[in-house]
């Protein structure tokens, strides 16, 4: 072969393989597909626009379309609240609460957050496998406003599964519906974990108590409700309740997240509860989780954010009023009974338009008053088994060989006066009966809200302890006036003498850290009660005279 032949061989390959490169056709365009793009356009029914974020790396992919959606967070907002929404899970974000300031350093409204967590997003899980739904790029297939509702609607798709999310905003209620649909292997044999956020941000003057209060709240149907402090759970430990759940709430002192079925047949299959690490003795994280079964690959769930007023909780049903309970392990008894108290309380301020601390303040006189013609029986029943002591005690003398001859001795003496030995009993007990409402009372200042920062004369906030200890002072001098009234024209008595002295300065100091309002109803009871007492020691100062 010559040298011609071997350089047309070389210019011939030279051509094949470098042809292509020099001059490579231009990239056709992408196809477009309009369903996969988030919507741009204005939206006038939404208070705020949506914010688009960075463009997330990772794409919506098909077999030959390629389309990123944007992270964004989408409003709504009304008179009462502004409700945040992600894109990225079709999560629910934040809910700011614009008629509740934090009482905590710096200004600005309470807004129910999980630090940066969302408040409630969603995930699957099909056998032992997760379906990511929390972190996948969903697009908005709907944001507008029908009436008074507004409405978000979001879907994504993760393999072989879709989620699609429809969010109806109830205005000024602190109500969301929520309903969703599955399609793909999960809707035939998966289910939905809603996770709920870790912890709620503090917006308190005393951000510790209330941190102390974040915990769950559950109905299981048909067997009550039930409530889990974080406190209770230590770091890595899990507690699973079976359903089906009536609702599922996450709450701090003052204000929740609850979560409801709607239908009677509820989709809440189980809430899953795990402690998390600590940072400090106050235990402030721990996750939530509910298994929800979709039906026909469908859920509904009510969801309310917003605060822990007995009015709106009881207005939503399904005993969601025991989202808030009173009593702790005491509940069964004294929940009616603190229901009871906040009701008449509600009804006063309502009524007579007064603040909360005149509210307390009339209260406690009425208590007083109401009970006075018991307290005066009660008084009047101790003065006689005061008088008819001394011939008891005979009676125990002489016939101490004797038990039968000194119990009808004894039993003659009592009908000799109108009395029965249980007299000492009855005589005593319409003098406990304001302890009840002073008990209710102590667990409606611990988690009633609307008692949150309300001031009064000197006082800032009555449902926080009286800054300056003048109320619990007040208290205490009034217990001790009251007792030692009491005590005037009465035979000596050491036992008696020492509580004169010693019961005043232990529920002085029992009470000088509880709330003001609770110290203010107490005083006002006391001192409402020194004209009885007053009268009733003059009427034993008599009747001593008379049997003189």
């Amino acid at each position: 072969m010559d040298r011609r032949t071997v350089l047309a061989l070389v210019l011939v390959a030279a051509v094949i393989l470098l042809t292509p490169k020099l001059f490579a056709p231009p990239r056709a365009p992408l196809p477009t597909d309009s369903t996969a793009l988030v919507d741009s356009a204005p939206r006038p029914t939404m208070d705020t626009a949506a914010t688009p974020a960075t463009v997330a790396p990772v794409a919506v992919a098909s077999r030959d379309t390629v389309v990123r959606i944007p992270a964004e967070t989408l409003h709504v907002a009304d008179s009462n609240s502004s409700l945040a929404f992600a894109n990225t899970g079709g999560a629910l974000q934040s809910v700011e609460l614009k008629q509740y300031k934090s009482l905590a350093p710096g200004d600005g409204p309470v807004v129910l957050e999980g630090r940066g967590q969302p408040l409630l997003s969603f995930r699957g899980i099909v056998g032992r496998d997760t379906i990511a739904f929390d972190t996948a790029r969903f697009r908005v297939t709907r944001n507008q406003s029908s009436g008074s509702t507004s409405q978000i609607a979001f879907e994504g798709v993760v393999g072989s599964d879709t989620l699609a999310l429809n969010y109806a905003i109830d205005p000024d209620s602190f109500l969301v519906h929520i309903d969703g649909q599955v399609r793909g292997p999960l809707a035939q044999q998966g289910f939905i974990l809603m996770d709920y956020a870790p912890t709620l941000g503090s917006y308190e003057a005393d951000s510790i108590d209330d941190q102390r209060h974040l915990g769950f709240a559950y109905e299981v149907a048909n067997r009550g409700s039930k409530g889990t402090a974080f406190g209770k759970l230590d770091p890595g430990e899990q507690v699973l309740v079976p359903g089906p759940l009536t609702w599922v709430a996450l709450k701090n002192k003052y204000f929740i997240l609850g979560v409801l079925a709607r239908d009677s047949v509820s989709p809440m299959a189980e809430i899953r509860m795990t402690g998390l690490a600590r940072t400090s003795r106050t235990a402030t994280l721990a996750q939530g989780t509910t298994v929800i079964q979709p039906r026909q690959g469908s859920f509904a769930l009510d969801v309310y954010a917003g605060p822990q007023q007995s009015t709106r909780l009881q207005a939503l049903g399904r005993d969601f009023e025991n989202s808030n309970p009173y009593g702790g392990f005491m509940q069964p008894v004294v929940q009616p009974f603190a229901g009871l108290v906040l009701k008449v309380l509600l009804w006063m301020r309502h009524t007579f338009n007064i603040g909360y601390g005149w509210v307390l303040v009339i209260f406690g006189v009425a208590v007083r008053l109401i009970l006075w013609p018991l307290n005066q029986t009660a008084m009047r029943t101790s003065m006689k088994m005061q008088r008819i002591q001394p011939e008891l005690q005979a009676l125990q003398t002489r016939y101490k060989a004797d038990p039968q001859k000194l119990q009808s001795e004894m039993m003659r003496v009592y009908k000799e006066h109108n009395m029965s030995p249980f007299s000492m009993f009855s005589g005593c007990l319409p003098l406990l009966l304001p302890m009840p409402v002073l008990f209710a009372l102590f667990f409606v200042f611990q988690s009633t809200i609307e008692f949150r920062g309300v001031p009064f004369m000197w006082l800032a906030d009555i449902s926080q302890k009286d800054p300056f200890y003048i109320l619990p002072l007040v208290m205490g001098v009034s217990m001790f006036v009251l007792s030692w009234i009491g005590s005037r024209n009465t035979p000596p008595n050491p036992q008696t003498k020492m509580m004169l002295y010693l019961f005043p300065v232990m529920m002085t100091f029992l009470l000088a850290n509880l709330a003001s309002g609770l110290n203010l109803y107490y005083a006002v009871q006391n001192l409402a009660a020194l004209p009885q007492q007053w009268l009733i020691s003059s009427e034993r100062a008599k009747a001593a005279v008379k049997k003189a």
